[in-house]
C-alpha cells in the first residue's frame, strides 16, 4: 500500500520549477547545477524532468517541471515523478502550490496491479510535505488503490462470491454489520429483479447490505453497481464490448473504496452500503428481451433490452435503502456509453434534483481535484422510458439518444423517501496513463465525496 517514507536526512530534492520561478531556483541549486540543467536542455517546461549529479556520482537532486496557478494546473502533476524517479527517499525542497494534493498524486501514482504480474522495479518514496495531514493523504491514497485493486482483478477471479468476500471482508475490517441475501432466497426477500439479471450465471447472484455507525447519526447511505461481467444477456455484446467488462463492477468498488474512508475515518454517520451483485451471463434461464418483472417497488420493468441490467440491480437496491429514508443516498454505475460520448472517460456525470447538494458537490470535488460534471434529470424525457406493457422500460424509445438522462430518470422512479439522492455514472477506468495512476482501473467520485462527507459529519 502506497505509504510516506519516513523524514530522513538522506532524502534527495525535488525543486518544482513553476515558470517564472527558475531564476530563484537556479541560484538555490548552485551554478554547476544550474549550468548541467541548461546543457540537458532543462527548460522548465510542465511535466519535464531533470536529474542533478552530485560531485561523487549520486543523485544529488531532481527538478520538475510544474504548470503556474490558474486554470488548467493540474495540482495532482507530482504523481509523474513516482513513475519516473529512480528507487531511493525523496523530499520537496521548495513547496508545492497545494502540498497535499501534490503528495495525493505521488502516492496514488505508485499504485500497480501486480496480482499476476509482479512489479519488480524499486520505487521512489517521498517524505511527507510539512503542513499536511499524512494520516488522510495515506488513508486516502489506499483506498484508492483498494478500489483499482477490485475493478482491475479479471472476473475469473472476482466473480460474484469473490465480491461478496472483498465487501463483507471491509465490513468486518471496522466491526460493520453485514446481511448477504444469495439466490434464490433473492426472490423470497423481494429481490426479483437483482436475480432476474443473475440467475443464468453459473455464480449466484446476491445483495450484500453493510450498516455501520451509531443508529442515531446522520443517515448516509451508499449503493453501488456489481456486474463482475457483463456479456449483454441474450442481448449480447460484440467482442470489443466485452473487453472490458470486467470492470462493470466498478460502482460497487467505488461505493466501498468510499465506505472504507468513511468508517476508517470515523465519520459520523450511520453509513449503509447496499451492493447488488451479478453476473450478467446468458445461458437458459436468463431474461429475454420483452420479459415483465415486478420490481421490489412494485412496479413493473419492461426488459426493452437485456444489456440494460445494471439499472435492473440498482433499482430494486435503490427500494430497499429508500425505505429506510436516508438524509443522503449516492449510488454509482458504470452504467451507460452515453456518458462517456458526452464527456468522455474522466468526467464522470451526476445526477440530483437538489441543487444545494449538487452546489457542494461541485465545490468539493473542485477541491479534490476529483473532476466531474452535474447533468440533467430532464423530466420530458420521461416519455421515453415509458412501457408499453409495463410501468416503465429499462431500454426506452431514445433510439440512442439522452441515454445516460434517461436511466439516471429510470433509477429516479425508484427514490421517493431519501431526503436527498445522487446519482454517479461512472467510467471507472483510465484508458491511458495519468500522472496520478496507471492505465487500467480508476475510482471516480470517491475522494470529492469524502471531502464533502468529511465536511458535513466530523468524527465525533
Amino acid at each position: 500500500m502506497p505509504r510516506f517514507a519516513a523524514p530522513t536526512p538522506s532524502a534527495v530534492p525535488v525543486w518544482l520549477a513553476a515558470p517564472g520561478a527558475w531564476d530563484a531556483i537556479q541560484a538555490s541549486i548552485g551554478a554547476t547545477a544550474a549550468a548541467f540543467a541548461q546543457a540537458c536542455g532543462f527548460k522548465a517546461k510542465p511535466g519535464q524532468i531533470q536529474l542533478l549529479p552530485g560531485e561523487d556520482g549520486r543523485l544529488a537532486g531532481a527538478l520538475f517541471g510544474v504548470e503556474a496557478e490558474g486554470v488548467g494546473r493540474d495540482p495532482l502533476a507530482a504523481g509523474k515523478l513516482a513513475t519516473s524517479l529512480p528507487e531511493g527517499v525523496y523530499r520537496f525542497a521548495n513547496p508545492p502550490a497545494d502540498a497535499a494534493l501534490a503528495a495525493l498524486g505521488f502516492l496514488m501514482a505508485l499504485y500497480r496491479y501486480d496480482r499476476f504480474k509482479a512489479d519488480a522495479a524499486g520505487k521512489p518514496r517521498l517524505v511527507a510535505p510539512e503542513g499536511v495531514d499524512a494520516d488522510r493523504i495515506e488513508r486516502i491514497a489506499e483506498a484508492v488503490a483498494f478500489g483499482r485493486d477490485l475493478v482491475n482483478a479479471p472476473a475469473n477471479v472476482l466473480g460474484p462470491g469473490a465480491l461478496e468476500q472483498a465487501a463483507t471482508r471491509l465490513a468486518d475490517d471496522f466491526g460493520a454489520e453485514a446481511r448477504v441475501t444469495r439466490g434464490d432466497d433473492l426472490m423470497a426477500a423481494n429481490f426479483p429483479l437483482v436475480h432476474a439479471v443473475g440467475r443464468a450465471a453459473a455464480e449466484a447472484p446476491r445483495v450484500v447490505d453493510i450498516a455501520w455507525g451509531r443508529r442515531d447519526a446522520p443517515k448516509v447511505t451508499l449503493v453501488g453497481k456489481g456486474v463482475t461481467f457483463d456479456s449483454g444477456g441474450l442481448d449480447i455484446k460484440p467482442a470489443s464490448g466485452m473487453e472490458l467488462m470486467k470492470k462493470d463492477m466498478g460502482g460497487a468498488a467505488t461505493a466501498l473504496a468510499l465506505a472504507r474512508l468513511v468508517m476508517e475515518s470515523g465519520l459520523d454517520v450511520r453509513l449503509r452500503v447496499v451492493t447488488p451483485i451479478v453476473e450478467n451471463a446468458v445461458a437458459g434461464g436468463a431474461m429475454r428481451p420483452g420479459d415483465v418483472i415486478v420490481s421490489r417497488k412494485g412496479l413493473a420493468v419492461e426488459i426493452g433490452n437485456t444489456d440494460a441490467e445494471g439499472r435492473l440491480i440498482l433499482a430494486d437496491a435503490l427500494a430497499l435503502a429508500d425505505e429506510d429514508a436516508p438524509d443522503l443516498m449516492i449510488d454509482f454505475a458504470t452504467l451507460t456509453g452515453a456518458a462517456r460520448v458526452a464527456l468522455g472517460p474522466d468526467l464522470p456525470p451526476f445526477y440530483t434534483d437538489d441543487d444545494a447538494l449538487a452546489a457542494a458537490i461541485a465545490d468539493a470535488a473542485a477541491r479534490a481535484r476529483d473532476p466531474m460534471w452535474r447533468m440533467p434529470l430532464w423530466r420530458p424525457y420521461e416519455a421515453m422510458i415509458d412501457g408499453t406493457v409495463g410501468d416503465v422500460s429499462n431500454s426506452g424509445t431514445g433510439a440512442g439518444m439522452a441515454g445516460s438522462i434517461t436511466a439516471a430518470l429510470f433509477l429516479r422512479r425508484f427514490v421517493d423517501k431519501a431526503k436527498a439522492w445522487v446519482h454517479f455514472d461512472v467510467y471507472a477506468w483510465n484508458p491511458k496513463a495519468r500522472a496520478h495512476g496507471p492505465a487500467g482501473g480508476e475510482i471516480q467520485a470517491a475522494r470529492a465525496l469524502f471531502e464533502l462527507l468529511s465536511e458535513r459529519y466530523p468524527k465525533r
